[in-house]
């Protein structure tokens, strides 16, 4: 019973001597982690201050910013636990063997980070541009390491992962200077044709905003069930594109109405036959 105790109580006291011996190293890597995290939003803020200084690409700097953080808490987290004790050769295999589980368990994170990687390279759009991707329309607000945030026409964020941006389809509008608009109308079979397309093609040249070369055109699209329909297509600058547009919709119908060209609804006509008696 005594040589029980007796180990019992060298237990405790190696154990206790363990702590002492240990609670340097918990300070020392308490006050790392403190400072660490102060010296980070230190350093993130000189760093976000050093690219609005800068005129760099808006794309570069949120990707930028977004690594630099990263690597800084990586580097934190290997300062702390190399203060209370763990070697770095042990901490290297460590990390090797986390790395690679974490790597099959987030494959698709990775994959969003290297789709930042691809955006950044190749540049398929940019901050500020107006973009259709993933079933999604809207202005690219922020391209981070591991998704893009998209300001929706509604004013809602969107946030799309960079593997699908990288993988899929994507439209931008902003992509070249000038867009093109093909616009459709129908008028009914008894109007003058001529006479619309002209009343089309004049709006077209008093409006500063559509463009005169590439020359507006007006086409016969199809004959519909109820309506002989007619493609305009113009050109116009992205920055004034969709005031021109819905202004040419608003003037081709008050003008219309004028001139007594009728643009038909949907509808059928019906005849009934009485059958003699």
């Amino acid at each position: 019973m005594d040589d029980k105790l007796s180990n019992y109580q060298e237990f405790i006291e190696h154990f206790i001597d363990l702590v002492w011996s240990y609670i340097p190293n918990i300070i020392a890597a308490i006050i790392i982690a403190v400072v660490g995290r102060l010296a980070i939003r230190f350093i993130n803020r000189i760093v976000r201050k050093f690219f609005e200084r800068k005129d760099y690409d808006l794309t570069l700097e949120g990707f930028l910013q977004s690594f630099i953080n990263i690597v800084l808490h990586v580097t934190l987290v290997v300062l702390v636990v190399t203060q209370l004790g763990v070697k770095t050769s042990s901490l290297i295999a460590m990390l090797g063997a986390a790395g690679l589980a974490i790597g099959l368990a987030l494959q698709g994170s990775l994959a969003n980070f290297a789709g930042g990687v691809l955006i950044l390279l190749f540049k398929p759009f940019k901050v500020g541009d107006w973009i259709s991707a993933q079933g999604v329309d809207g202005s690219v607000k922020e391209i981070s390491i591991f998704s893009t945030k998209l300001n929706t026409f509604g004013n809602q964020i969107a946030i799309i992962p960079n593997g699908q941006l990288a993988n899929g389809n994507i439209i931008n509008y902003n992509a070249e200077p000038i867009r093109r608009e093909n616009y459709k109308v129908g008028i009914g079979y008894g109007a003058d044709i001529k006479k619309a397309k002209a009343i089309l093609l004049d709006i077209c040249a008093e409006d500063d905003r559509i463009l005169k070369e590439p020359m507006p055109e007006v086409y016969v699209d199809s004959l519909g069930d109820s309506a002989v329909n007619l493609t305009l297509r113009f050109w116009a600058p992205n920055d004034v594109f969709w005031p021109a547009r819905f202004d040419l919709i608003e003037k081709s119908k008050l003008l219309f109405d004028q001139a007594g060209i009728e643009i038909p609804f949907p509808q059928r006509v019906v005849h009934t036959i009485e059958e003699a008696d």
